[in-house]
């Protein structure tokens, strides 16, 4: 069904752009049915998940009823508006449910269709008389500027014959008479009775009727057209005829076009509206408590054949005590089922209360989040309230497809701006901050995605599905995946090359579009699942390896950072490194011995323990890389993760790594050792190497500074007083040549020898006695 959608709209996109080109330059632009369209679109996509969480949603609600819970169902979109249209179109009795999507997509196409516009037919009828005056108003050899100039010298002429004498004012009178009653035959030049010449009422020539060739032999008529002057009109009208049959022509196919689209639309298969469907397969309104902004519903009918449209309110309920009246019902347990929407459900508390009849454990569903954060906070809030006598569950529903991220993204980005209002710190506790994509890095991955996928750089990662030993495969994505970005016009301007470059695709993608994450995962929706899915693991695979980069650079801000190792010891006292003298307090540097190492034993005892409780998967186990680095190769423990596909590493020389990986990149790179014991040899020789060296080797730059897959580190860490010398610090640390000594980081860490815990400034030991040589000269100064 959503392939199928997806096509039709794409289809729809490229018929809307056709007809468009009909349209004449003096219609205003475009711009108002584009942004009709893309703002359907985002919103029927939205409806077709929301849709095909509704089977989910109550197989969970019907299980929580059997295991004596009750159900509070969240949601946004009611579909009012499609519904009341539908009922006015078709009346109050109809066949099935309405669908929203097909309603929007009807409304959209019936409004917005831009057909050409419809000749007037009248206008075909009119006389040639209506035709002649138009044309010929004036003499046709004169122009605007010379008929100006004759009106102005008539004026004049005028205006001295009425300052001259009244004789000579009577003898022009008695001129101007005699002239109206003779003519001069334009063709013979000879003098003639006006009466018996014939004047064309077109060109205004007057002529005798033998002169003409062939000669004029029929009655003087009072609208007579010379022969020049009646070929042109009858050109003219023949033109003008074939040109109005044109633009019928042109409209009547415009308007086939528009209703055959309509029986499409119609003839899609497209399901009900969620809220209703939801309440007709819960048992109807005698079980579901409905909480919504909405007037009316739609309900089966008593025999079981198609639905009513019916006020929500009784005649014992007023419509503006309907959801209070169904609140009661729900909290006095007659009602087990409640839905709730934004509208709805403002300051009502559905909590298991310990004052209410139904104390039932409320089992909340979330089948939208709300665009706002805290409306988000609001919503589930509705079901967890004080003196209550349990806890809810609560259940997020998220379909499979990668645009849908798009609703969750917007609202963990704001979600995060609400900051201490929900967690107080930032890093406390489970967020949604993973979902938050439109971010600094997000913007950069879309960026890197969208000049690999038009074949500007290549991208940086394999894309899914692809190989590397198979370029073809990743030319075949790339393709796709272009073909794709056109269909939902975000690479525009597109043509097929010719020559050398025959048959591929060519287009660009506006600077404006490069660094909206927003209008990619809107328009992502509008793609068939399995591309879709494709180009949303692409962008996610790049922001991961962008993050990694500059979280390894010590670029990432990512607050206080945690520093956890199996073995922190403290090493001698602190030293103060500096004195404010206006408060007395000091600035402390500690030094710390970091183990950051796995143990064989520790490592086989994670492993067995996951084989033992049976979450192990097939790909479990030991590895070692596929190539050589430095003479010897690398071993690990992989392990899958929460996510199919996605595995948590385990290093001899710093334990879990925090990025995880996905099978294929495994794969590529590593190779599942045979045997136990192969394992457990490579394991001990890399743990025993790394204590002494850098994953660079003997031979490294850097020497003993260097921290790269060092297992043993020391750490130095600058406590107490920070704000008056942080300044120095940055300067001091601005000095250093790597990027990944430059940045300031703050770290936190516990030692585990004592359990004593210290916040501080972390001092890369390269720039230690950097720092330690500002830190006394200021001091100096101070003194």
């Amino acid at each position: 069904m959503y392939t199928k959608a997806a096509q039709f709209w794409a289809e729809l996109r490229v018929e809307l752009l056709s007809a468009s080109t009909f349209l004449p330059e003096e219609k205003p632009n475009s711009s108002q049915l584009w942004r009709l369209y893309w703002a359907s679109h985002q919103r029927f996509f939205g409806h077709l998940c929301m849709a095909a969480k509704v089977p989910a949603a109550v197989r969970l609600a019907k299980q929580a009823l059997a295991e004596n819970k009750c159900i509070v169902i969240g949601l946004q979109s009611t579909g009012e508006a499609r519904t009341e249209e539908a009922v006015t179109k078709y009346g109050l009795e109809l066949d099935d449910f309405v669908s929203g999507p097909r309603e929007l997509l009807l409304k959209l196409v019936e409004e917005n269709y831009p057909l050409p516009p419809k000749p007037d037919l009248a206008r075909r009828d009119q006389t040639v008389k209506e035709l002649r005056r138009k044309r010929h108003s004036v003499a046709p050899d004169v122009s605007c500027r010379g008929r100006s100039r004759k009106a102005l010298k008539w004026k004049v002429e005028t205006d001295d014959c009425e300052s001259g004498e009244e004789s000579q004012t009577d003898s022009g009178h008695e001129s101007s008479e005699s002239d109206e009653e003779f003519r001069m035959c334009e063709i013979c030049n000879s003098e003639e009775d006006k009466k018996l010449l014939l004047r064309c009422s077109c060109c205004g020539q007057q002529v005798h009727p033998a002169c003409l060739m062939p000669p004029y032999i029929d009655l003087i008529p009072d609208e007579w057209s010379c022969y020049s002057c009646k070929e042109k009109t009858d050109e003219y009208l023949h033109a003008r005829d074939a040109y109005v049959a044109e633009l019928l022509k042109r409209y009547e196919a415009a308007s086939e076009r528009k209703l055959k689209i309509l029986d499409i639309i119609k003839s899609l298969d497209l399901p009900n509206n969620p809220l209703d469907d939801i309440i007709d397969q819960l048992g109807g309104p005698e079980n579901v408590a409905e909480m919504t902004g909405r007037k009316g519903m739609l309900v089966r009918a008593s025999g079981g054949k198609g639905v009513i449209y019916q006020a929500r309110n009784t005649k014992e309920v007023a419509l503006e005590m309907v959801n209070m009246n169904e609140k009661q019902l729900f909290m006095e347990g007659i009602k087990l089922v409640a839905i709730i929407s934004e509208a709805g459900s403002a300051g009502v508390s559905l909590q298991a209360d310990k004052r209410a009849l139904n104390q039932r454990r409320r089992v909340h569903l979330m089948l939208e989040l709300p665009w706002s954060a805290d409306r988000a906070i609001q919503q589930l809030g509705r079901t967890h309230r004080s003196n209550q006598a349990s806890a809810p569950e609560y259940r997020l529903l998220f379909t499979n497809l990668g645009g849908e991220r798009r609703f969750a993204s917007i609202v963990a980005k704001r979600l995060e701006s609400l900051g201490a209002l929900t967690q107080g710190d930032r890093r406390a506790g489970l967020t949604l901050s993973a979902y938050n994509y439109d971010s600094y890095y997000g913007k950069k991955a879309l960026v890197t995605m969208y000049r690999g996928i038009m074949e500007q750089d290549s991208l940086p990662v394999v894309p899914p599905g692809c190989s590397s030993d198979n370029p073809s495969s990743i030319q075949e994505f790339i393709i796709k995946a272009k073909a794709a970005l056109i269909s939902v016009g975000i690479v525009r301007e597109t043509t097929l090359c010719n020559g050398k470059d025959g048959n591929k695709l060519a287009g660009r993608i506006v600077d404006s579009d490069m660094h909206d994450v927003g209008r990619f995962l809107n328009r992502l929706l509008g793609l068939p699942p399995d591309i879709q899915n494709r180009l949303f693991e692409l962008f996610i695979s790049i922001l991961e390896l962008l993050v990694h980069n500059a979280r390894s650079e010590g670029q990432l801000d990512s607050g206080i950072v945690d520093i956890k190792a199996s073995i922190i010891e403290k090493q001698g006292s602190p030293k103060t490194v500096y004195v404010d003298n206006l408060s007395g307090a000091s600035t402390v540097l500690f030094t710390f011995m970091v183990d950051r190492g796995i143990t064989w034993e520790s490592a086989k005892n994670v492993f067995d323990e996951r084989q033992k409780d049976g979450l192990g998967s097939t790909t479990d186990g030991f590895y070692e890389s596929r190539r050589e680095w430095m003479g010897r190769r690398h071993y690990m423990l992989a392990l899958e993760g929460t996510s199919v596909g996605i595995y948590k590493i385990i290093r001899p020389a710093i334990g879990e790594v925090l990025r995880e990986m996905p099978l294929a990149e495994l794969k590529n790179k590593y190779r599942k050792v045979s045997s136990i014991e192969k394992a457990n040899k490579g394991w001990l020789e890399e743990y025993e190497v790394s204590s002494k060296q850098c994953m660079h080797g003997p031979k490294c730059k850097l020497g003993s500074y260097c921290t790269v897959g060092r297992r043993l580190q020391e750490i130095n860490v600058l406590g107490g007083l920070i704000l008056p010398v942080w300044g120095i610090v940055e300067k001091a640390l601005s000095k250093q040549v790597r990027q990944s000594h430059k940045r300031i980081s703050v770290v936190r860490l516990e030692t585990t020898n004592d359990n004593q815990r210290t916040v501080g400034l972390l001092i890369p030991i390269v720039a230690v006695d950097s720092v330690l040589q500002d830190l006394s000269w200021v001091n100096d100064q101070d003194n």
